[in-house]
């Protein structure tokens, strides 16, 4: 992947993007800021610099842009991206910058009596801070209701005296339906959504702060718990970024086996979703015929990594151990499985008038929109954008395996369902291909300052014992630089941005998570749709409250 890096002065910031994005940069990855306090080079002469990661038009390029600021203060670009609305509001949360002519810039991870910015060195790691009083998010719904020409008027802290008869209605945070701790609240003339904003953070866990007190093998459990439902993929993302950072290849084994992982991974994320999505809509039968075989993939991986959920099976370098003796049967076994239970489950659905009613021209977000909203994954692909990270960056010898990008036409959960469905049976393509070639040798690389030592060099030699001891309490040196770098993860392009002092410890470390902009985008997606179909409408996104929150 080309990722061409650029810094600007502070003033150019806004002007530099406009022209990128008139030259065709016009798909926003992510935004986020660097605290250089306590970061030992002469050069970053101020403290705080603001990032921008931007991708052009044919997917096949990277503009990381950084500007050095000295008031704290750089002009939004939520005209030019309808997705930097959050992702602003999530620097100014993290790190106190303020970004003019924000619509509403208000804390977005973090709750709003929270004191600080806890992105930056000076804050206190250990410092714990409580919510005494819920956020009536009264000032999002007026500016929502305001360019609807809705006017309210607030009485004891409820609506009343509207010139409409809306009735006010939260759906979360606590609540089945709202797949993790996501709370909308929603204006409702009768059962259609007039007006909808939603709240997150009640899963943020500082996951970024963490790894910056973290080796970077330390780290590796932790981005299991962004991704739960597809734990590998997120081990790989991270590894990927950190070997770029060391000039390291990996095995060509071990690169046909991170693959596999991949595609797995993806098959048993999307199984969570449609079965999940299923049964909202009261499909029972549908959810066990596609949450069953989940429980056989659960089984490999736990016989492969000795952990059913959270695996933690990648290393900087390679992986914790080969394929066991017997695992290709293993594999074509649960493939079977998958394969029953997905012919079944649309053989019910396929032709159904009541799944067809409740998902066609539901939640529709077409091209354009989607690309503003900096959505990515199956839910871009469903509005007929065909950008996949396999195809467009490939990576791991993904251009030597066939298969197809699937897209949508509407963008409607239709779609969105539909192209999960296709997308597992091309994993299943893909698994049987690398299966096939699966090249022999070593999966993991020779180099003493990066892997581990053997256990018979560590118990019998004192150059064993040493090299463990540094690798473990000082971690793996990676050289000084910031490095971006992405894979096509289950729910999309999945991104980690690295700054590395040089030490075994990360600087900073900052997610893009498909998640988190997706669900920023959902508001705007459920108004003018009845409140069963919001139901709908966030299933199809798949949104993983540990990936959005953090």
């Amino acid at each position: 992947m080309g990722v061409e890096y650029i810094t600007v002065d502070e003033e150019r910031v806004y002007l530099t993007i406009r022209d990128k994005f008139i030259d065709g940069y016009k798909y926003l990855l992510d935004i986020t800021a660097v605290d250089y306090e306590e970061f030992e080079d002469t050069i970053h002469v101020e403290q705080f610099a603001v990032v921008y990661t931007l991708r052009s038009s044919d997917f096949k390029k990277v503009i990381v842009l950084k500007s050095y600021i000295k008031n704290l203060e750089v002009l939004s670009i939520t005209d030019m991206f309808s997705g930097a609305n959050w992702l602003e509001r999530e620097v100014y949360d993290q790190y106190g910058i303020r970004f003019k002519n924000h619509p509403n810039l208000k804390r977005v991870l973090n709750h709003k009596e929270f004191e600080g910015h806890p992105l930056r060195k000076s804050y206190p790691i250990t410092k714990g801070q409580w919510l005494h009083e819920t956020d009536d998010l009264h000032d999002e719904m007026n500016i929502k209701l305001a360019s609807k020409d809705v006017v309210c008027s607030l009485e004891d802290g409820s609506y009343s005296e509207c010139n409409k008869d809306l009735m006010f209605l939260n759906i979360g945070p606590a609540h089945p339906a709202s797949h993790g701790t996501i709370r909308t609240y929603v204006a409702l003339d009768g059962e259609t959504i007039d007006a909808a904003v939603t709240e997150i953070g009640y899963l943020h866990r500082g996951f970024e702060k963490s790894c910056e007190n973290h080796t970077y093998s330390q780290i590796i459990p932790y981005t299991d718990r962004l991704n739960y439902c597809s734990a590998i993929s997120n081990n790989i993302a991270f590894v990927k970024t950190v070997e770029e950072m060391l000039g390291v290849e990996i095995t060509p084994r071990a690169k046909a086996i991170r693959v596999m992982l991949l595609e797995l991974c993806r098959i048993e994320d999307h199984l969570v979703c449609l079965a999940a999505i299923l049964v909202d809509m009261g499909a029972l039968t549908n959810y066990w015929y596609i949450y069953n075989p989940r429980e056989e993939i659960y089984d490999l991986l736990s016989k492969l990594t000795g952990a059913r959920l959270t695996n933690s099976y990648m290393r900087v370098g390679g992986m914790a151990n080969d394929l066991y003796d017997g695992f290709e049967n293993d594999l074509q076994h649960v493939l079977k499985k998958i394969k029953e239970g997905l012919d079944e489950a649309l053989a019910l659905i396929k032709h159904n008038r009541i799944f067809q009613d409740r998902t066609q021209n539901i939640g529709v977000i077409n091209a354009q929109d989607a690309l503003n909203a900096s959505l990515t994954g199956p839910n871009l692909r469903a509005s007929g954008v065909a950008y996949d990270m396999r195809k467009d960056n490939p990576y791991y010898g993904y251009e030597h395996y066939d298969f197809d990008v699937i897209v949508g036409s509407v963008g409607d959960v239709y779609d969105r369902v539909m192209v999960r469905f296709e997308e597992c049976e091309q994993s299943i393509s893909i698994i049987n291909q690398v299966m096939k070639t699966l090249p022999d040798g070593d999966v993991n690389i020779k180099d003493a300052s990066i892997m581990l030592p053997d256990k018979d060099k560590v118990y019998n030699t004192i150059e064993g014992v040493m090299n463990q001891f540094k690798l473990t309490i000082d971690g793996i040196k990676v050289p000084k630089g910031e490095h971006y770098s992405s894979l096509e993860a289950t729910n999309g392009e999945l991104g980690f941005f690295i700054v590395s002092d040089g030490s075994g410890t990360p600087y900073k470390v900052k997610v893009k998570a498909p998640s988190f902009t997706a669900i920023s985008a959902y508001p705007d997606m459920i108004e003018g749709y009845q409140l069963a179909d919001a139901i709908l409408i966030l299933g199809s996104l798949n949104i993983i409250a540990g990936e959005m929150d953090r």
